[in-house]
């Protein structure tokens, strides 16, 4: 996402994204002109847009193309309206569903013509999708795949490793032996996704510059580092520290309602991959940092704060310690002093010098 839309639109084409098709609401003035459901693929999409130039009036410039975010279903039709310089609009489903009230029924045909009503809606306030640059497209599909293999690894080991203290030592020798080629391959595989991630990152300069600011932050490791770098698209999207809390469900909600009071708490409407990895880096900075864990020990026992309330600060800290480091440009530093504190101490530090020297020639004199 990069730009607000601007100018005046009088077309607003909704599409539902599905595996194998894609059903399309045309709506112009607010009046659903027609619904069309084709295949999924370049062809199919291609003469649909045909199509939809051979319309009285219809121009690309003029309509808005508003899709749900679903993944690489969708890649095909950004890839042709892409081409075609299309004005492209991913919305999150959530924010769509919740848009238009109470709704009634739900098939493909209708939640077309949803996305296309909240498009016309909402049209002032949305902002178009660009693609991304294609290494962290890259990257992101190859996280992906990490994170499918640490679940096939888990699903793997941690049943061979519980069912010991429970069945016969012979069953589970012999469990243990039957699947041990299989933990083994994935183990190996999981080496070369690794391997795979850091050579994308270590061949493209900017990537590489922006892990190491990220990683200098005491705590935090390169899977988060990379999982940081595909959310923020390299920090274009997302450059405050407050909105990516608030993207990674770190920031709390106040929750009131005349005189009812309940404790402000974080969404659910979040990002959770990054939320646990977050959690893990703040976990290890409670246990190991000279200064975050008297912070931790100080909030808990002395002050009674919830443990967990306490750990979300600490995720906070170091979403503002890793953003400082990037939009600053410049690695993480312990005693670091901010560049108008350093001059202003200088300052002070001159004035109480020639304090010192006026008093010394006053006294020589007398």
């Amino acid at each position: 996402m990069d730009k607000k839309s601007s100018k005046k639109y009088g077309w607003f084409i909704g599409v539902d994204v599905s595996r194998n098709e894609l059903d399309f609401a045309v709506m112009k003035a607010k009046v659903v002109l027609f619904h069309r459901e084709i295949p999924n693929s370049l062809e199919s999409i291609k003469d649909f847009i045909k199509e939809l130039k051979m319309q009285h009036g219809f121009t690309i410039s003029k309509a808005i193309f508003c899709l749900e975010s679903t993944g690489f279903y969708s890649n095909h039709l950004l890839q042709v309206l892409h081409r075609f310089k299309a004005n492209i609009v991913i919305e999150n489903a959530v924010k769509i569903k919740n848009s238009p009230g109470n709704m009634r029924g739900k098939n493909d045909k209708i939640d077309a013509v949803r996305i296309a009503a909240y498009a016309s809606l909402h049209h002032e306030n949305l902002r178009f999708w660009f693609p991304r640059r294609p290494v962290i497209d890259q990257l992101a599909e190859l996280t992906t795949l990490r994170l499918r293999l640490r679940v096939l690894y888990g699903s793997l080991t941690t049943p061979v490793k519980e069912q010991q203290a429970f069945v016969k030592k012979k069953v589970a020798r012999e469990n243990a032996q039957l699947c041990s080629r299989s933990i083994e391959a994935v183990k190996l595989d999981l080496l070369d996704v690794d391997e795979a991630i850091l050579k994308v990152i270590n061949e493209d300069e900017q990537l590489c510059r922006l892990r190491d600011l990220i990683v200098s932050v005491d705590y935090v490791g390169v899977v988060t580092a990379t999982e940081m770098l595909i959310c923020t698209n390299e920090f274009r999207d997302i450059k405050d520290p407050k909105k990516f809390a608030c993207y990674a469900g770190v920031a709390p909600f106040p929750k009131e309602s005349g005189k009812a009071r309940v404790k402000s708490r974080v969404s659910h409407l979040a990002n959770k991959k990054m939320k646990s990895l977050l959690h893990l880096c703040a976990l290890q900075a409670m246990r190991h940092s000279p200064e975050l864990r008297p912070y931790f020990l100080r909030k808990v026992e002395q002050e009674g704060k919830p443990k967990m309330a306490v750990l979300n600060a600490l995720r906070y800290k170091l979403i503002l310690r890793i953003f400082a480091c990037v939009n600053q440009n410049r690695k993480f530093e312990k005693t670091y002093v901010n560049s108008h504190v350093k001059k202003l101490k200088e300052i002070e530090s001159e004035s109480s010098a020639s304090g010192k020297e006026e008093k010394e020639t006053i006294i020589d004199v007398l």
